[in-house]
């Protein structure tokens, strides 16, 4: 049995799921199910985090995957992050890195810089 805390609403209900059979209780609504499940089958989360701007000192461009991407892919989407280096201008949802870490999610700006 594993047991984990729900991130979907701010109510965090403690589950407990059946790794045999995914089956989830301590949930206080259908998300929460949802949630247990996902996590124990394919774990996934939004990527959020800042990067480089080319010619402005220590300025960096917040920056989020436009969907989540799988857990055991993040440390590979960071290394490809950290490689990347912008140059104004850029918009706010501006795709900055299709497809990151062999992922259908792009990375996209989350601030306008000028």
């Amino acid at each position: 049995m594993k047991e984990l805390i729900c991130i979907t609403c701010p109510k965090g209900c403690h589950l407990k799921v059946d790794e045999k059979t995914f089956a989830v209780t301590g949930n206080a609504c259908p998300r929460g199910a949802v949630y247990g499940e996902n996590e124990l089958r394919n774990p996934v989360r939004v990527l959020t985090s800042t990067v480089a701007v080319l010619g402005s000192g220590a300025q960096r461009l917040p920056v989020k995957t436009d969907r989540p991407i799988p857990k055991g892919k993040l440390f590979a989407a960071m290394d490809e992050l950290n490689k990347l280096r912008i140059s104004a201008p850029v918009h706010v949802g501006d795709v900055l890195l299709p497809h990151i870490a062999g992922t259908d999610s792009n990375l996209v700006a989350t601030k306008t810089l000028l």
